[in-house]
């Protein structure tokens, strides 16, 4: 027999490597001898980077780099076997980095993002795949662009400082001198979000809140983002404002696909493709999936619904093991997951279950293999 472990991580407790571990562990003790094939994923937010060094091959890379809020730190990366570069920009640019009481909107930059680019771009690589979940930013790409050597000036020919907050005073975009080598290079964006630009969906208006921006600064972020697009439809003659995703990460959607001619894809697919998940399939009996919560939002693009759909291509079983099973969560039988198995066996308090977190895990996979091993019985 054959299984694959293919799970996202269990946020706050599980690593996404941690998860397919402990699998492993519950399902030997059930079938010591079973063949386990582990791909760590991810669906293009935090734990990309490590779900794909660890899922399809390579080396993690640091670089320091100028965070959210202008101070130097250091940021992690990595290269895959294949010479493929895999960036988060939350390493550089993602609202963990910045404390609760300076949050900031009109000044948090992804100047560091465009630093990792051009670090993987200084190793060689032509193609490289940026998650770009867990934004603390909401410049558009300016500061990543800036970092790649686009330069955005205000009327006197003064460089536009970082942050939303100035996009306002943008009078032009040179790109001139921007780096070369991006002309030549493949960028692939892992990114769920379809929100424009602009707007009552837009970057500001959906997510500025949670980055720190006030109603009132909703509406000046909005502002300096349609400005912005206008003058970059204006100058370099692309129209962006209502594209789907151009709104990801405060607008960094928005500078990926102009200044780096980058393509949106599903987080989830891009993460399959490149771990390349479909070579194990057809010799494989059933997969497990997994992840921290699984209710009705899980259909958007969550992991356990996208190793779902992609294995019944071939016509396999695949089990859920989730630490939460929320409202809703049957929807995802819909869409590829035939079971989902709690790792919760008792009623206890989420801090219990979070700390037992590993043991539930566990535990909860070899009650899986267990049953399957009762209907492999069955005559």
């Amino acid at each position: 027999m054959k299984v694959i472990i293919a799970p996202d991580s269990f946020k706050g407790s599980n690593t996404t490597i941690a998860v397919a571990n402990t699998i492993e562990k519950g399902i030997r003790k059930v079938f010591p001898d079973v063949e386990v094939v582990k791909i760590p994923i991810a669906d293009g937010g935090e734990g990309t980077v490590d779900a794909l060094v660890l899922g399809a091959g390579g080396k993690f890379m640091e670089l320091e780099v100028v965070g959210p809020l202008g101070e130097n730190l250091v940021a992690k990366y990595g290269i895959l076997d294949n010479g493929t570069a895999v960036i988060e920009m939350a390493a550089a640019s993602g609202l963990p980095l910045v404390p609760d009481d300076k949050k900031d909107p009109l000044i948090t930059t992804t100047y560091g993002t465009g630093q990792l680019i051009k670090a993987a771009l200084d190793e060689g690589c032509k193609n490289i795949v940026i998650g770009i979940g867990g934004s603390a930013t909401n410049d558009g790409g300016v500061g990543m662009a800036q970092a790649l050597g686009v330069s955005f000036k205000d009327a006197n020919g003064n460089e536009l400082p970082y942050g939303g907050g100035a996009l306002d005073k943008l009078a032009t975009i040179d790109i001139s001198n921007m780096d070369p080598r991006i002309k030549d290079t493949e960028i692939v964006v892992a990114c769920d979000v379809s929100n424009p630009l602009c707007g009552e969906r837009g970057a500001s208006a959906i997510y500025g809140p949670q980055k720190g921006a006030t109603p009132e600064l909703v509406k000046i972020l909005d502002a300096n983002l349609g400005h912005y697009a206008n003058i970059i439809k204006e100058q370099l003659g692309k129209d962006i404002i209502d594209v789907p995703g151009t709104g990801a990460a405060g607008g960094l959607g928005a500078g990926l696909i102009v200044f780096c001619d980058a393509q949106l894809k599903s987080g989830i697919e891009t993460v399959l493709d490149v771990v390349d998940i479909d070579q194990h399939l057809p010799t494989t009996d059933f997969v497990i999936t997994g992840e921290g919560k699984i209710d009705a939002q899980s259909v958007y693009g969550k992991v356990p619904v996208g190793v779902g759909q992609r294995v019944k291509k071939y016509n396999l079983p695949v089990l859920a093991i989730v630490g939460d099973i929320g409202d809703g969560a049957s929807a995802v039988y819909d869409y590829g997951v035939d079971g989902i198995m709690s790792t919760v066996n008792k009623a206890m308090p989420l801090s219990e279950a979070m700390g037992r977190s590993s043991e539930l895990l566990e535990d909860a996979a070899e009650r899986v293999m267990r049953i399957i091993k009762i209907g492999m019985d069955i005559k």
